[in-house]
């Protein structure tokens, strides 16, 4: 099945000047339905707001007063969005981050930095082609 490029897609991270970068790299891609949160909390309120699904969240990791690993937690334990592919992405490549990422359900994992061509070949590996 084709991914809908007019997907919504949430972007979750506290450092604004990123926030503008995934929505650029999203754009690059062709992805133009991009929404934003500040941290966990604020993601949250934006999800339980909307009156369309979103089909891919891509979470920075740290975040306050939520992290993005707490988000991904409430994310799984909602029957609403627990099928929404999250992506997380992190400064740090610890194993011990990767598997409690893991455990909590993410989908898959970026280490920043990164450029298109990676944060591409992540969302197609939870999406599929596009």
């Amino acid at each position: 099945m084709a991914v809908d490029m007019s997907m919504k897609v949430l972007v979750v991270d506290d450092y604004k000047t990123m926030l503008r970068i995934m929505r650029n790299l999203l754009r690059q891609l062709g992805f133009e339905n991009v929404e934003d949160a500040i941290d966990g909390t604020k993601a949250l309120e934006v999800l339980r707001g909307s009156p369309d699904p979103f089909g891919l969240i891509i979470s920075d990791w740290n975040m306050e007063p939520m992290t993005g690993i707490e988000l991904l937690r409430h994310v799984r334990a909602d029957e609403k969005f627990q099928k929404i592919p999250f992506i997380m992405v992190t400064a740090e490549s610890k194993s011990e981050n990767v598997i409690a990422a893991k455990e909590a359900g993410v989908s898959n994992y970026i280490v920043k930095p990164f450029n298109a061509g990676t944060l591409k070949a992540k969302m197609i590996s939870v999406l599929g082609e596009f």
